[in-house]
């Protein structure tokens, strides 16, 4: 397992290092001015700001200090915040969208574990169907509009209670994160829910199980004993990828409700082509989702002891 991990994390660092540098020069790469931002410049002006933002020197040497001070976990300074580091943003906003994404990863793990079952449970019937259904219009419309309607939808409740039961957009209490997190997850919620479906059923076919119906054990006791602690696996595996996709994922749903998180501020920097705030959250974003894809496949060898990872890698 030791050199497993090892290997995971050497490749992890590969990774993070190609994000890194396709971000690089993919930004250099995009038309447009950084410094300009709408307002004439003079050239003594603008030679101070390149010189300050380290413009002034060819773009491999640019590259070089840019990975040296990754390294130090320094992403440079804001182009368009004045004197505000990358890093403080991060450090600031993060947070927030953190606590936005776990909220809505419980709704869509709880939600496509439960509606999963449901739907192998009555296979072909009613439930199943209505259920399928809510998963296909989940996966196919966009969050955008989930998070629309989830502010009509409160203020009319609000509007029929007489009261303001749910704030329609805003950040600091519990009742602020219910909906946003409730539309964020919804996607995630419906992938899990088919896959928790295919798998459920595909462990019902397996010869353990019908050993433990031979035996006479009662269905309740094979359904949560066996089938699904077994089916619930797969669901695992993508749990680190959902995780990252869904904390850091959430830009349009925290535009929407006015929520200050990281995904308002990246938003912001592509459409004032801030370099640094683009290029520090981007890498900050890939390195998170390789840390939590290497983190789920090192637990997922512990959950279930017939996977021999070390074995079947080296």
């Amino acid at each position: 397992m030791g050199a497993y991990i090892a290997r995971r994390l050497l490749s992890g660092v590969i990774t993070i290092w190609f994000i890194a540098t396709a971000t690089f020069f993919g930004m250099h790469a995009v038309p447009g001015d950084p410094l300009l931002n709408d307002k004439a410049v003079t050239p003594e002006i603008r030679a101070n700001l390149e010189r300050a933002y380290g413009l002034d020197k060819p773009v491999p040497q640019q590259y070089l200090i840019f990975l040296k001070n990754m390294l130090r976990g320094d992403f440079g300074i804001s182009f368009t915040q004045q004197n505000r580091r990358v890093n403080d943003i991060i450090a600031e906003h993060f947070p927030v969208s953190a606590t936005l994404g776990v909220l809505a990863l419980v709704f869509a793990a709880g939600g496509g574990i439960l509606f999963g079952a449901l739907t192998a449970l009555f296979r072909g019937r009613m439930p199943d169907y209505l259920i399928m259904f809510l998963v296909i219009v989940a996966v196919s419309v966009p969050s955008f509009v989930f998070a629309g309607l989830g502010q009509l939808a409160i203020l009319r409740l609000n509007s029929l209670l007489g009261f303001s039961l749910l704030p329609v957009a805003g950040w600091g209490t519990l009742a602020h994160m219910l909906v946003p997190a409730l539309v964020l997850g919804l996607g995630t919620m419906a992938y899990l829910t088919r896959l928790m479906r295919s798998s459920m059923l595909e462990v019902a076919e397996t010869d353990y199980i019908r050993t433990a119906r031979a035996k006479g054990l009662t269905p309740q006791r094979i359904f949560f004993r066996h089938q699904l602690r077994n089916a619930i696996l797969p669901v695992v595996t993508v749990l680190g990828p959902a995780i990252a996709a869904i904390t850091t994922g959430g830009f349009v749903v925290e535009l929407v409700f006015a929520i200050p998180g990281l995904g308002r501020y990246f938003v912001q920097a592509v459409q004032q082509l801030d370099y640094t705030v683009i290029m520090g959250t981007t890498v900050f974003y890939g390195a998170f989702l390789v840390l939590m894809v290497i983190a789920v496949d090192i637990v997922y060898g512990f959950i279930d002891p017939r996977i021999q990872v070390t074995k079947s890698l080296s």
